[in-house]
């Protein structure tokens, strides 16, 4: 389990339980040390944790090259006033990858869809598009370039905002446009992988484990971000499915016919059975024969 701790005044986490465990049977954490996991539902002292009772019921240290209980020893110190305990839980403040995930996927399906339909109006050819390989490593380019404003600007994106998320500096300031732009440059490069299928799935599965170590992922570890968070409220994310619902739905109508035509042209079987399927669709149901009367 992760465990976040406040010690000499400055928040640390998240730690697991059982470096948490060592801390205190070296000394280095006392049982009036603030700390937090997910369930509690404010900062407590470590003593009063159950997860550590054990410890402090039972406390053993280190002596030079041996261990042993140590000596009769007044209790520890009281915990820090409660004014010095921040009022923001860690979870507030935590990498938040599944809210993270959905609204990054949110926001390039938004875009992606509405990229789509442009390209569908203007008349441009859809299937030799799919199969311009410059065209599809640019694709996200240009969402980037408006994320880095977004962030810069508000701190958020519509599928961030959507899911009560918001980009801000350590000390709770928004984004230089610099710093917005390169947060963005990282997350094209490191976060999708440009959006090419198993590069994009790589660089997923890598970010999601980055940000369970570090507590947030690595282009926001490396430049002192970090994403803060609110309670999701009904509407917001009511509209949020709508909206996701809606790019997929615009996406599919525009693609899907052009990949069809696509694999049609190399693969002769696909072929033929599209052609029937696409008959017996414009043909509709076959009429019923007439029974006959005696």
């Amino acid at each position: 389990m992760d465990i976040w701790i406040i010690q000499d005044g400055e928040k640390t986490g998240p730690i697991h339980d059982f470096e948490v465990r060592k801390k205190i049977e070296s000394g280095e954490l006392e049982g009036g040390t603030p700390a937090w996991h997910e369930g509690l539902p404010a900062w407590k002292p470590l003593r009063e944790i159950e997860l550590f009772q054990r410890e402090f019921e039972n406390p053993v240290r280190d002596y030079g090259d041996f261990r042993e209980d140590p000596p009769d020893s007044p209790h520890p110190a009281p915990a820090s006033p409660a004014a010095t305990i921040p009022q923001v839980l860690p979870d507030a403040e935590g990498p938040h990858s599944v809210r993270r995930f959905w609204a990054r996927w949110f926001d390039l399906g938004l875009y992606s869809a509405l990229w789509w339909l442009v390209m569908a109006l203007v008349g441009r050819d859809i299937t030799a598009t799919l199969t311009n390989p410059w065209v599809l490593l640019m694709h996200y380019v240009p969402w980037f370039v408006l994320e880095a404003f977004l962030i810069h600007r508000f701190g958020t994106t519509p599928g961030k905002w959507l899911l009560g998320l918001k980009v801000v500096n350590d000390d709770g300031s928004l984004l230089s446009l610099g710093a917005a732009t390169h947060r963005s440059s990282r997350v094209l490069f490191l976060g999708i992988g440009f959006g090419w299928d198993i590069v994009c799935i790589i660089c997923q599965i890598m970010s999601f484990f980055t940000a369970r170590r570090l507590g947030r992922p690595l282009w926001d570890h490396a430049a002192g971000h970090k994403v803060i968070a609110t309670p999701i409220n009904p509407l917001p994310l009511i509209s949020y499915i709508f909206a996701f619902f809606a790019a997929f739905m615009i996406k599919s109508i525009i693609i899907i016919p052009a990949a069809i035509e696509l694999r049609a042209k190399n693969d002769p079987e696909f072929k033929r059975q599209y052609e029937e399927l696409k008959k017996a669709f414009e043909n509709g149901p076959p009429a019923e024969k007439p029974k006959n009367v005696d």
